[in-house]
């Protein structure tokens, strides 16, 4: 059986205190989450597990993610030297769709109008959960988006497609061009 990993992440730090978006590897991980279709669990790593993290995903036959390519392996380079994105089969969802929408969707649009679910939190409330000292809360809410992220692959892999609702309040299908 293939063993797909979905996965996702959460930070200490914010790009304005780290000196922008092109250093995600001073961010630092509070909390990591993954599932995996061969043991059907979730699991949770705070950062002094982040290793054990990182050796699940390079152990993964695919690593399905929303804009992990693009930020989530940066914050690993911060503990992990090499690129993660080079070395594990991976598949972004915000990539493959941003090749037929010109504009950068949010998850939580595809999320609403293709599964009627939506996210729980946002990024910086998760921030201010870690300044808090409320890592249960990050664990929940970053499970909740790798569950999104599982559904919509999975919803895109059996019908081909995902669905966003644009400005103008009309609803659009974007291809989805992957197989579980």
């Amino acid at each position: 059986m293939k063993n797909i990993v979905y996965f996702d992440l959460e930070t200490q730090r914010s790009a304005n205190e780290v000196g922008g978006w092109d250093y995600p590897d001073r961010m630092g991980m509070s909390v990591g989450v993954t599932y995996s279709t061969a043991s059907g669990e979730y699991k949770i790593y705070d950062e002094k597990h982040v290793n054990d993290l990182i050796y699940e995903l390079q152990h993964a036959d695919l690593v399905v993610g929303y804009n992990h390519c693009g930020f989530d392996y940066g914050v690993l380079r911060g503990y992990y030297p090499m690129d993660l994105g080079a070395s594990v089969p991976s598949l972004d969802l915000l990539l493959a769709i941003k090749k037929y929408v010109p504009h950068r969707l949010a998850m939580d649009s595809l999320a609403q109008v293709t599964l009627g679910i939506g996210k729980t939190a946002e990024g910086l409330q998760a921030l201010k959960w870690y300044k808090e000292g409320k890592l249960l809360q990050i664990a929940e809410y970053c499970c909740y988006d790798v569950k999104i992220t599982r559904l919509l692959h999975e919803y895109g892999a059996k019908h081909g497609r995902l669905y966003y609702q644009e400005r103008s309040g009309k609803i659009m299908a974007v291809p989805a061009d992957w197989k579980l």
